[in-house]
């Protein structure tokens, strides 16, 4: 069955910024309607939006046409799985926190029970007033409200501050996972410590033995946990696209192993669950030039020297109410090995993920894997969005014994 979803737009310059994120959702096989404020459509018009949506979009007026067998306003809340309200504008979130229902989109969120994701958009003097941060705060005390956002940056009245629409995508990652957890935060309370992407060992400051891992599958679960109520810390090498803006992820950048090795090591006694999905160096340079090496200077037979198992020493230090999970990127059989090392590093549980099949491993979208636990379980992760994996990879983790 679709994804029913029905986006509020708000009257703002960033009310252009939904009609990529409409058009994705209708893309990927989701039912959207949308509702334009009267103030929006100064901004962009119900021609623009019934064309994305692929149905007639609705506007104050249609909440009094006397052609439908139901007010309108039930007949959308009802309809709706999630509801996201972009741009967010003051007036608008003034409204909702007085529970006013003035028009067709006050009145649908007052007779939906549904999620509702909400996106602020403003003048940073606005955003900063003291009222509208009063409404704010008491806005999302209501379970039913997720946020997200707003971020900083260049405003459309060129004031550079606080204020900024969440982007398109990171809006689309939230829309997915609200769909996917029907706007539970099962993860609340709970600290996660999470590492993604490769390590970098040099043999100069130009030259590094390395791998591909891009990073997406640790910043999947970092954001998935996030969305779920979780307090997050990502430990991340180079990754092959920037973080997202919105949220602002609690991070730590390294590059090498032996500097992934000391953040988690930092963080670990305060993690109630650590998952390591960063790809780790196995050898690094046995000698490091501080200065580039001419060409003809580089060693014929280069020295190697192993490096230390951070997953290993994490899992020497776990303590019993601590969950540690490992991610073994295989090619050929991917059980056997990932077995091996989920009973050699002490691990809960360990998710072995094939790179040799299409669609999956390093710098895909997509992924699968096989999650293999200490008790002997096997459950099968089919190809699917690697923001998917990761909500399946923390419904089994929250299932462990």
């Amino acid at each position: 069955m679709s994804s029913r979803i029905l986006i509020g737009i708000g009257g703002g310059i960033a009310a252009y910024k939904v009609c990529e994120v409409i058009s994705a959702l209708v893309k990927s096989g989701a039912k959207v309607r949308a509702i334009l404020t009267s103030a929006a459509q100064e901004f962009i018009t119900p021609l623009t939006i019934t064309t994305l949506c692929r149905q007639p979009a609705y506007e104050d007026t249609s909440l009094w046409q006397p052609h439908h067998t139901r007010p309108l306003h039930i007949e959308l809340g009802e309809w709706a799985d999630l509801l996201v309200l972009a741009p967010l504008t003051a007036n608008t979130l003034a409204k909702l926190n007085a529970g006013l229902a003035d028009n067709l989109l006050t009145n649908t969120v007052l007779a939906s029970t549904a999620p509702i994701l909400v996106t602020p958009a403003m003048n940073t003097t606005m955003w900063q007033q003291a009222v509208v941060q009063r409404n704010w705060h008491q806005l999302l005390e209501d379970q039913r409200y997720h946020a997200l956002g707003p971020g900083s940056g260049m405003l459309a009245c060129d004031t550079v501050g606080e204020g900024r629409m969440a982007e398109p995508a990171d809006l689309l990652t939230y829309i997915n996972s609200l769909l996917v957890t029907k706007g539970e935060r099962d993860l609340k309370g709970k600290r996660l410590l999470i590492s993604a992407g490769g390590t970098r060992e040099h043999l100069d400051p130009v030259r590094f033995i390395g791998n591909p891992s891009s990073g997406k599958m640790g910043l999947a679960l970092a954001l998935a946990a996030w969305y779920r109520g979780a307090d997050v810390q990502l430990v991340h090498g180079p990754l092959a696209s920037p973080l997202p803006t919105t949220p602002q992820l609690e991070t730590v950048a390294v590059t090498s192993s032996a500097e992934m090795r000391a953040a988690m090591l930092a963080a670990y006694p305060q993690a109630d669950w650590t998952i390591m999905a960063a790809a780790v160096g196995d050898v690094q340079p046995a000698h490091y030039f501080p200065e580039k090496l001419p060409k003809k200077s580089l060693p014929s037979d280069l020295l190697l020297k192993p490096i230390p198992d951070i997953l290993a020493e994490l899992g020497q230090q776990k303590q019993s109410h601590q969950k540690l999970i490992g991610f073994a990127a295989q090619t050929g059989d991917i059980i056997a090995p990932a077995q091996e090392k989920l009973e050699r590093k002490r691990l809960d549980a360990i998710v072995a993920n094939p790179i040799d099949q299409p669609q999956s491993g390093f710098g895909s979208e997509h992924n699968q894997a096989v999650f293999l636990d200490s008790a002997g379980h096997q459950v099968a992760i089919p190809i699917c969005s690697k923001l998917l994996m990761a909500h399946q990879v923390l419904n089994l983790i929250n299932g462990l014994a």
